[in-house]
């Protein structure tokens, strides 16, 4: 199968910043939802904002191939982009998008039709994190970051929750495929349900075997695990294009926003 959507579609949500940027998280219906305050609504200007605007297509294209950190020029501009208008509107269109061509698959009716998502930046808001960091300015630090993930605290991505509640009510079964470890199990199908999430088939985390191993390897692997057991995977959303390509790749693949980070 071929994994359309090329271009660029975006994504969902933010989170709750205390220090930083706009961003705030509130509760509605007892779910972690993120909101974004007034003030954030402009890209930066001049010369810099034309330069990292073309620096962040390459990235979300694919162009770019593998970086460590974004531009020291472009600190101002990825904040603003993420804490601003400009990345929720990017995240509803591609949830939109995907919403518009699940409504198109005709399902079996016998449970394996999937959709496969990833969590980070894809479910789940890691912003108030990376607010404290630069928003990618600086490289990644595994201990704080997995100090994060233990508060299971992240808030879920608006427009992300909607499409999964939606593909749900379509009739599909629903995947989750992370790179995160084992351990953080716990911490995760907590912070799942705590942003909103439910009913999920399986949660795939990298075990001891898979420590090490590429995300552009580990996660073909994993889907290569859900088509042996019979599923047709229809549609896979994350936020990194190794989330995406590679073996039992979807019928449709759907790449949201993430200028922050990149992960091959």
């Amino acid at each position: 199968m071929e994994c359309a959507g090329g271009r660029l579609f975006y994504l969902i949500l933010l989170l709750l910043s205390i220090l930083l940027s706009g961003v705030i998280t509130s509760s509605v219906s007892g779910q972690s939802v993120l909101q974004i305050l007034p003030g954030n609504r402009k890209i930066r200007g001049g010369d810099d904002g034309i330069w990292c605007e073309s620096w962040r297509y390459t990235v979300e294209t694919n162009d770019a191939g593998f970086w460590d950190t974004i531009p020291e020029r472009c600190e101002g501009f990825v904040k603003d982009y993420m804490t601003g208008d400009r990345y929720l509107s990017d995240s509803e269109a591609v949830a939109e998008k995907a919403l518009s061509f699940a409504s198109t698959v005709k399902l079996a009716g016998d449970g394996k039709d999937a959709w496969v998502f990833d969590i980070d930046e894809t479910l789940l808001s890691n912003l108030p994190y990376y607010a404290l960091y630069g928003f990618g300015a600086q490289g990644f630090n595994e201990s704080t970051f997995d100090e994060w993930v233990d508060l299971a605290e992240a808030p879920s991505l608006p427009a992300s929750l909607k499409l999964y509640n939606s593909l749900k009510e379509l009739g599909f079964t629903v995947f989750l495929l992370t790179g995160r470890s084992e351990y953080q199990r716990n911490a995760t199908e907590k912070n799942m349900l705590y942003a909103g999430y439910s009913s999920w088939e399986k949660l795939f985390l990298r075990g001891p075997s898979d420590s090490g191993t590429p995300a552009i390897v580990y996660k073909p692997g994993k889907r290569m695990e859900i088509e042996a057991q019979g599923y047709r995977i229809h549609g896979s959303s994350g936020d990194q294009w190794s989330d995406l390509l590679g073996k039992a790749m979807a019928e449709r693949c759907f790449k949201l926003p993430n200028p922050m980070y990149y992960i091959a």
